[in-house]
C-alpha cells in the first residue's frame, strides 16, 4: 500500500466544539466543514491534519459507531516550554505538567473536550539504559 496521506479521525458527539478546540488552541484551520465531519489542517505544516466525525454518522458501519476512547495525539514541537505556557494561559487542563523523561522527551499532556489526550513533545537526549533502545539513526539529540 502506498499511502498518500495519514491522519487521525476523532469520533465525537460534538463536532462543532471539537473543531473549535483544535482551531482555537492548536493553530488548525478548517479545510472542509459539514455538521457531521470537518477536516482540519495545521496552519504551520500542511502535512499535519486531523479530521472530526460525528460518531454515529451513516458512513460508519453500525459496529463502529461511538466516540473516541483510548487515543493520545502526539504533537512534536520546537519549543515545548512556550507551548506549555500558551496552553496554561488558555486555561486548558494540565494532566501531566512539563516534565523531562529519561527516555528522551520533554513534554506535557492536556486533553480535548472528548477526553482525547494531547501529548506535546520536544525530543531531548535520552539517558541511561534508554540510549541503547534507540536505533542509531533515530536517537534524539
Amino acid at each position: 500500500m502506498k499511502c498518500t496521506q495519514y491522519y487521525p479521525v476523532i469520533q465525537t458527539n460534538d463536532v462543532t466544539a471539537t473543531k473549535a478546540f483544535y482551531v482555537d488552541n492548536f493553530r488548525f484551520y478548517v479545510s472542509f466543514d459539514a455538521d457531521w465531519y470537518c477536516h482540519l489542517q495545521s496552519s504551520e505544516d500542511p502535512k499535519v491534519n486531523i479530521a472530526i466525525l460525528k460518531g454515529d454518522h451513516d458512513t460508519i458501519p453500525t459496529e463502529g459507531h461511538g466516540t473516541i476512547n483510548g487515543l493520545i495525539l502526539n504533537f512534536e514541537v520546537e519549543d515545548v516550554d512556550a507551548e506549555f505556557q500558551r496552553v496554561q494561559t488558555a486555561g486548558l487542563p494540565i494532566l501531566k505538567t512539563l516534565t523531562d523523561e529519561d527516555f528522551g522527551q520533554r513534554h506535557f499532556i492536556t486533553r480535548d473536550p472528548n477526553g482525547v489526550l494531547i501529548d506535546v513533545i520536544k525530543p531531548i537526549s535520552p539517558v541511561g539504559q534508554f540510549v541503547d533502545q534507540y536505533a542509531s539513526e533515530a536517537l534524539p539529540t
